[in-house]
């Protein structure tokens, strides 16, 4: 105030040497000015950054965790750079006469790390004044959050949440304004010039390529849904408008297939699209391997033949049926972290991947509009305003996909990496748990301290006299009741087999020999017994052991190991006329097996000669020589084939041809073998 004072007197004399002086120092009274501004405005911006991310945000745990993640983004990433940033900023006041430089190579410095840090939270801000929007309309929520920010920072206002959302966006943009106010204070002829006009140049830049990368973010977001639509949506999308583009870039594609005009090459985007889909591939595949493996874990679990009485008292029975009940308790419960260790993981890495495969998908279509609009400039030397719409959207999908998808393709190899060796983990460590707990079994077994050669004659020769009894076993059983070639069909099931038959012809149909579960998308899930069309023998790729078959509602694959020739006989009545009325009055019921079955009569016991899964909430399901009640030897519409039995306190239809007379005083004429 002082030197401001005594500057007015000589201001006023006219004096020149006055005049002179003060024109000097006015440019460098508005620069320190100016620098002054860019620091304490630094600092306030930094204060009221913390306060969002430790009191408000730890105060709004009232919003779901996933709407904390949108509203404050990375604004501890942001935090991080910009606390450094003051730091050097505040540091540069101890070396006055080189601040001003100092100040613009520090922007330079930190060039990378702004744009770094901004661009990622400027393309998340739209989304998050969606959730404020979302807020405003719940009364009871808006005061509660409005109340929370007006006792942090009084200043918000009625804005609230958009005023502090907004604070990092307006900064960014302001940084270049601060440089350039730096900048007309500064003397040309200073080494400081040329430095602070590439900082502001530098900053110009950091905002256009955040712009850029917003609108590249828009655009993506608009592609990468995957919408899983029904043909009937997709007709009523269809307009004159979308079948216009269709058409054209249809044109568009056959013309480079036939050579008329040249295809854009693209040797950096190829090679990433390729690595991109080997990845997808890799991810599909091995979630298709572990959905089979936790099929048969569970199927393996479900079996305990630790629980069955197999009549063999003392010995090595007992030992291993001990080490199996202490694995099913103990060990393999633990191996069933494979759930949340590996497949959990693996879907999610599986959905992640899906969006960036339909941006792929559309980057194609949008390069043959980028070509036909190339041509046309070409050719006219103009576009209209939508084709140049359609250039700039696939600039930017092609730029988005450059510059993003080698840290996908980094990403997804890592992540697929860490389940594999997660899912051998677990692997390995069920191994250890099981030969652990098997020491002291092993140890008391006869063949312990047998070599290794001479183990494997022992399990060589102990699995072939056991193979011969079986076989033995099962010669003997043939001989008294041969197997149902198949199973007979459900009640009520005939008028869709009829409905088949007049359709594809008794050549194209078969009977499912047991259950099928479909693991792919195409795959049917059938009950064994059910009756199919074959439509081709083979799938699109040329594997015969998948066929395309029609189940009367539903059209996929099954395994041809599965199915065999159902064979259309004529009923009762017409053998005994020797003739076929006509084409619809087949009786379609499975061939009969060559001996019949002993008829079973009602309320008497029964054995269980097969196998058999009930299909719904009539049938009861049988085991193998399970011994079971027959209450009445038909079912209610007088039908043989089938029989209501009691087993283990339940009532339900079983086929008749299952069923055989429970082994009295006097056997059939076989026995087991001894």
């Amino acid at each position: 105030m002082a030197e401001h004072g005594s500057d007015e007197p000589s201001s006023r004399t006219g004096s020149p040497d006055g005049e002179g002086r003060v024109s000097a120092d006015r440019p460098l009274l508005h620069q320190r000015l100016a620098v002054r501004e860019l620091i304490d405005t630094e600092l306030s911006y930094l204060h009221m950054l913390r306060l969002c991310a430790s009191d408000i945000r730890s105060r709004l745990q009232q919003l779901p965790q996933g709407d904390l993640d949108v509203l404050f983004s990375n604004i501890d990433d942001v935090i991080q750079v910009n606390s450094r940033f003051l730091h050097d900023l505040q540091e540069t006041a101890s070396r006055e006469e080189e601040q001003v430089q100092l100040i613009g190579n520090l922007f330079l410095e930190f060039q990378e790390e702004l744009e770094r840090v901004y661009k990622v939270y400027c393309a998340s801000y739209d989304q998050a004044l969606l959730l404020v929007e979302t807020y405003r309309k719940e009364p009871e929520l808006q005061r509660e959050v409005q109340s929370i920010i007006e006792a942090v920072v009084p200043q918000a206002g009625p804005s609230g949440l958009s005023f502090l959302l907004v604070i990092p966006l307006q900064r960014i943009t302001k940084y270049p304004l601060l440089l350039q106010k730096i900048l007309e204070n500064t003397a040309p002829d200073a080494s400081a010039y040329p430095v602070l006009q590439r900082a502001v140049s530098a900053l110009q830049d950091v905002n256009t390529n955040i712009n850029e990368y917003k609108r590249r973010k828009e655009v993506a977001s608009k592609y990468t849904k995957v919408e899983q639509l029904t043909l009937r949506e997709r007709l009523a999308r269809l307009n004159t408008h979308t079948l216009s583009k269709k058409t054209t870039r249809l044109s568009q594609l056959l013309k480079q297939e036939a050579g008329l005009v040249p295809r854009t090459e693209d040797k950096e985007f190829d090679d990433l699209e390729e690595r991109f889909h080997w990845v997808s591939l890799c991810v599909t595949e091995m979630k298709h391997n572990v959905a089979v493996y936790r099929d048969n874990l569970e199927a393996f679990l479900r079996f305990r033949p630790q629980e069955y009485d197999l009549d063999i008292p003392g010995g090595p029975v007992v030992q291993y049926c001990s080490l199996m009940r202490d694995l099913q308790l103990q060990a393999f419960p633990q191996f069933q972290r494979l759930e949340g260790l590996v497949w959990q993981p693996l879907c999610s890495l599986a959905k992640a991947l899906a969006g960036p495969q339909n941006l792929i998908k559309k980057r194609l279509d949008k390069l043959l509009d980028f070509e036909r609009v190339e041509e046309k400039l070409l050719e006219v030397g103009s576009v209209t305003y939508e084709e140049q719409e359609a250039r700039h959207t696939f600039q930017a999908l092609n730029s988005l996909l450059v510059a993003e998808l080698p840290q996908l393709n980094q990403l997804a190899v890592r992540w697929l990496g860490q389940i594999l060796c997660t899912f051998v983990g677990l692997q390995r460590d069920l191994a250890q748990q099981a030969l652990q707990r098997a020491e002291g079994s092993l140890a008391q077994l006869p063949h312990y301290h047998l070599s290794e050669p001479a183990f494997r004659k022992l399990v060589e020769d102990t699995l072939g006299q056991t193979g011969h009894q079986l076989r033995s076993f099962q010669e003997n059983f043939e001989k008294v009741l041969p197997p149902p070639t198949t199973q007979p069909l459900l009640p009520g099931a005939e008028r869709q087999v009829q409905a088949l038959l007049s359709r594809y012809g008794p050549d194209k149909l078969y009977q499912v020999t047991s259950n099928v579960s479909g693991a792919g998308t195409l795959d049917l899930t059938l009950l064994r017994g059910q009756i199919v069309a074959l439509l081709q023998n083979k799938d699109t790729k040329g594997n015969s052991s998948r066929w395309l078959v029609d189940t009367g509602g539903h059209r996929g694959y099954v395994p041809a190991g599965k199915l065999e020739l159902y064979r259309v006989i004529p009923s009762q009545e017409e053998v005994k006329g020797q003739e076929w009325p006509h084409k619809d009055s087949r009786h379609l019921t499975p061939e009969p097996t060559p001996a019949p079955v002993p008829s079973v009569p009602a309320v008497t016991q029964a054995v269980a000669v097969y196998p058999f899964v009930a299909r719904s909430s009539h049938e009861v399901s049988l085991q193998a020589g399970q011994l079971v009640t027959v209450l009445e030897a038909q079912d209610k519409k007088g039908n043989p084939e089938w029989s209501l039995v009691e087993v283990n306190e339940q009532r339900g239809y079983v086929p008749s041809s299952f069923l055989a007379r429970a082994p009295g005083p006097a056997p059939w004429g076989w026995s087991l073998p001894s």
